[in-house]
């Protein structure tokens, strides 16, 4: 007799699979506040390794109650108490909540140490609760050079309930700022409220996975006898996006065409404004009679409004997974939300507005398990910072966009920026424009924050074995002072990330790269071979500056100062680091690297975020008589797409290899011996190559765009990987991942637009993926 078939998917992040389990995220050198009850289980990781952990327990009374977890007190533990006494903004705030809790931050006991250090990555301590406690844990560490590896890094707290809600229902986020109001809205209901210009308002998936339809009226029109909503096309069409988020395009839209909301935050960044919210006539069609919808439940929710009710809104369905498929039917499936992602939003007006908790259990909508929505408004006062979520895995938590050291000078010069793998980063500048800072950077010298790059320090004596064994360089061969650029390669081949390599000593490296999870993935080898390496993030300590052009190295040696030990900033060369300071002695420590995105000559200087609008300040003083110009987002992808140089999404992914994405240089299968990840996968792919990234010139003027198909005759031949328009070349150019039958230099190929087939552009096949100088003559310089 067969067995029947379960469903058992893999979902880290869904709450009702684990109602018990909460995740908590203590930052490097800060803490986080918990509270515990009897018979909870509390654990503290230590992620990364070699990261030390203090804790301090009070009972309801506000008194030490360390014994209460198996604890006593450290000598020397004090880092919780200074933290908490800085006179900082956060701390100041931290201090009111838990004095409301009868905690005098004033006179903070000693706390307990959980470990020593040395500790492997992932070194756990478990704890159990006898009493009802408030618990803060921290992961000390403070400001260090930028040639130091010794950063304070991340723990997780993993809190297992011993007394679970029976409802299935988590725990809710903390406030962001003053309650004006908060209520929940339970499965197959909707909800009324009225806001107020500048007020905030928060919808929350409680428990993840659970849509929830919004609508919104101007109250002064409806007092006058007029429906002015929230208008779904309107948003769309105005901001060019299927949904605003935060960020430059981040309004909806009435449907005079004026603004009604602001989306300030975005933790999911999946929504739907195609569909109605769910009607009677839906369930029906499918035989589920008189079942709840949202829409009656709106329309009676706005009834003492003076709205007219209709059978179908077309509201904001927040958390509502859509989208079109190729063969353009709107498709649905589970939201992307976890427990406690949220909207925020704010209003440019007096609102009358409603939200519904949708009923849909007939399919994968909300994750086939209806839940609550709870909504909560904002004084107009708060100060509430734009942002997305970004999350390193499923289960992590999430981390809102962030600004780099040299925010305070890009935004003085422009408000255009997106949210770059969880970084605000300027797209183009103000009073300067994509062609004049691109111009800048080819003909005198512009700068750019490029301080979304990962960083991750790699240390111990088994440093250098293991990034020989992860990236496909030899690292051996790699000397103090010395840039490598390499893959990074899955066992298949695919690539997981491409970066620079530097090394600081003979067992401590730092590896630059794109990807978050890189860091991860390093640690995770490294405990497979059990290596003795540590692998610490330094992301949010280490923030650079590109200084690129003909003129670079003319602006840097006016500030850079070097001792004795180091080269010259002039004498720097190529895929090289020094260590100096700031125009001198006593000046602000920093790296400089000779190395860049742009094909110029050009530097990139590193330094801790709280010297960066220094030397923003200083590159701006001394830069100015040379023409200095500010690099966005747009110009820095038109000098690298002339450079031939490659983009993660664009020219490779994990099912792309080296040679695929045009840098099988990087891959010296003949000249290092030592195995590494991805080899045998590699010798084959080299071996037996079934696509190459080559250079298409374009005839005429108009573009091509990423994604677009490349044809010869009526079969698909390849894809566009990148596209630009050459201002020094005065032609349009691209790369393109082709089929090996028709790489030869001088073939014509097609590339299509509309269906692919109804319009074609004629290209060429160039000498080289480098269309602007291919000798690297002006880096090398």
């Amino acid at each position: 007799m067969q067995m029947p078939v379960i469903s058992r998917p893999y979902e880290p992040a869904l709450f009702a699979r684990a109602p018990g389990l909460e995740r908590h995220r203590v930052a490097p050198g800060g803490l986080t506040v918990i509270a515990l009850e009897p018979g909870d289980h509390l654990e503290v990781i230590d992620i990364e390794g070699d990261q030390l952990a203090e804790l301090l327990a009070f009972d309801e009374t506000g008194r030490e109650a360390l014994a209460a977890l198996g604890l006593q007190s450290s000598p020397g533990a004090d880092f919780i108490a200074c933290l908490l006494s800085d006179g900082s903004r956060e701390s100041q705030q931290v201090a009111s909540g838990l004095g409301k809790r009868h905690v005098d931050c004033r006179h903070l006991p000693v706390a307990a140490r959980l470990w020593h250090t040395d500790t492997p990555a992932g070194f756990s301590r478990s704890l159990s609760a006898s009493a009802p406690l408030l618990v803060i844990v921290a992961a000390p560490g403070g400001q260090v050079a930028v040639d130091s590896q010794q950063r304070a890094s991340e723990l997780r707290l993993i809190i297992q309930r011993a007394n679970p809600s029976s409802l299935l229902v988590p725990a809710l986020p903390a406030p962001l700022g003053e309650l004006v109001d908060e209520f929940t809205i339970a499965p197959g209901t909707a909800r009324d409220y009225v806001v107020a210009a500048g007020q905030y308002i928060q919808v929350i998936d409680v428990a993840g996975r659970q849509c929830s339809d919004f609508v919104a009226f101007d109250r002064r029109g409806l007092d006058a006898g007029c429906e002015i909503d929230l208008d779904p096309t309107v948003t769309r069409t105005l901001n060019g996006n299927a949904y605003p988020g935060p960020g430059l395009f981040s309004r909806f839209f009435d449907r005079d065409l004026q603004p009604m909301l602001e989306v300030v935050r975005d933790t999911v960044g999946r929504h739907d404004t195609f569909a109605l919210a769910c009607t009677a006539r839906y369930y029906e069609a499918q035989g589920y009679f008189g079942h709840a919808n949202c829409s009656d439940n709106l329309s009676r929710a706005l009834a003492a409004h003076g709205v007219q009710g209709r059978r179908g809104w077309p509201a904001i369905n927040f958390f509502f997974n859509t989208g079109i498929d190729a063969h353009q039917q709107l498709t649905l499936d589970e939201p992307w939300s976890s427990p406690g992602d949220y909207v925020l939003l704010r209003a440019q007006r007096e609102l009358v507005c409603a939200s519904s908790s949708c009923p849909d259990d007939i399919d994968p909508a909300n994750g086939w398990q209806p839940t609550d929505i709870h909504i909560r408004v904002y004084a107009d006062k708060e100060r509430l910072s734009i942002a997305m979520a970004n999350r390193k895995t499923p289960d992590a938590d999430p981390v809102l966009t962030r600004e780099s050291g040299f925010h305070p000078g890009t935004s003085a010069l422009t408000r255009q920026f997106v949210d770059y793998r969880g970084w605000w980063t300027p797209t183009q500048f103000d009073g300067y424009g994509t062609l004049a800072e691109y111009h800048a950077c080819r003909e005198r010298v512009a700068v750019m924050d490029l301080s979304a790059l990962r960083k991750f320090e790699v240390l111990g004596p088994d440093a250098e074995a293991l990034l020989n064994h992860c990236l496909t360089r030899d690292v051996r061969k790699l000397a103090v002072g010395q840039v490598v650029y390499s893959a990074m390669c899955y066992e298949h081949g695919g690539m997981l990330d491409d970066g620079t390599l530097l090394r600081l000593g003979a067992d401590a490296f730092r590896w630059i790269g794109g990807e978050d999870f890189g860091g991860d993935w390093l640690r995770q080898q490294a405990e497979k071979l059990g290596m003795k390496v540590w692998i610490k993030s330094a992301s949010e300590q280490i923030h650079n500056i590109a200084v690129q052009g003909p003129l670079s190295r003319e602006l840097l040696r006016q500030m850079i100062w070097t001792p004795g030990t180091q080269p010259k900033l002039e004498e720097l060369g190529w895929f090289r680091f020094l260590i100096g300071r700031l125009d001198d002695y006593d000046g602000a420590p920093l790296m400089v690297s000779r190395t860049g995105y742009t094909g110029e000559l050009g530097f990139e200087i590193w330094c801790h975020p709280s010297d960066a609008i220094t030397i923003w300040q200083r590159l701006w003083q001394l830069g100015e008589p040379l023409g200095l110009a500010p690099l966005g987002l747009h110009a820095l992808d038109m000098l690298r797409i002339e450079a031939g140089l490659i983009f993660a999404g664009y020219e490779f992914n994990d099912q792309t290899d080296p040679f695929e994405a045009g840098i099988g240089f990087c891959v010296p299968l003949k000249g290092k011996q030592d195995d590494f990840i991805g080899r045998d996968a590699l010798q084959r792919r080299k071996e037996h190559p079934m696509q190459q990234l080559v250079g298409l010139e374009l005839e005429g003027n108009e573009p091509a765009a990423h994604g677009d198909c490349v044809h010869v005759g009526r079969a698909q031949v390849g894809v566009i990987t990148s596209a630009t328009r050459s201002p020094m070349l005065g032609k349009n150019i691209a790369l393109c991942r082709l089929a090996v039958d028709y790489c030869a230099p001088g073939t014509r190929v097609e590339i299509g637009k509309l269906d692919g087939q109804q319009k074609r552009i004629g290209a060429t096949v160039a000498a080289s993926t480098v269309a602007y100088d291919p000798d690297k003559s002006r880096v090398r310089a």
